[in-house]
């Protein structure tokens, strides 16, 4: 599986458009939001979106991507990044400084959308203890690669099918 770095780069642009104002979204909301819309596309459809490596860290989830493409939107200014207060906490926020062109399937625009509604509102402490409970999280040991084909272990509060 190659990583298919313009698809990730729309991803990150479009989940920004949409929830950049919501004073939770950092980037710890970001990138669990990323997982679940790869390992989500997976389990309907046999394929990672994206083809993202996600690493279970003891914060949460780690995409492997994600450091250099940020950095690269920022250099690029088609992102600029700061440093946030958040209740008794300092959260990571990203902010567009462009208008995406996304190129996205009606049924990608689906699971996207669906993951976006579902955990957007979420601060990183609630979705990472709620990410820890998908099986693919919780079956990875840390540090390690979570393996995509794990979401057929997953229950009705994570899985999409209708089991």
């Amino acid at each position: 599986m190659r990583f298919n770095r313009e698809k990730y780069i729309d991803l990150i642009m479009y989940i920004l458009s949409q929830c950049h104002q919501k004073p939770n979204f950092g980037k710890t909301v970001l990138c669990s939001i990323l997982y679940f819309i790869d390992f989500n596309h997976y389990e309907l459809y046999g394929k990672l979106m994206t083809n993202e490596t996600y690493i279970k860290s003891k914060r949460g989830i780690r995409p492997t991507h994600f450091r250099e493409i940020s950095e690269e939107l920022i250099s690029k200014k088609q992102l600029f990044f700061r440093k946030e207060p958040y209740y008794n906490r300092t959260i990571y926020k990203y902010y567009l400084t462009v208008i995406p062109n996304l190129k996205f399937s009606r049924r990608e625009l689906e699971i996207i959308n669906n993951a976006i509604n579902k955990l957007s509102d979420e601060n990183a402490t609630t979705i990472t203890k709620y990410a820890k409970k998908d099986p693919p999280i919780s079956i990875a040991e840390f540090g390690d690669e979570i393996d995509f084909r794990h979401v057929f272990s997953r229950d009705n509060e994570y899985s999409l099918i209708d089991k």
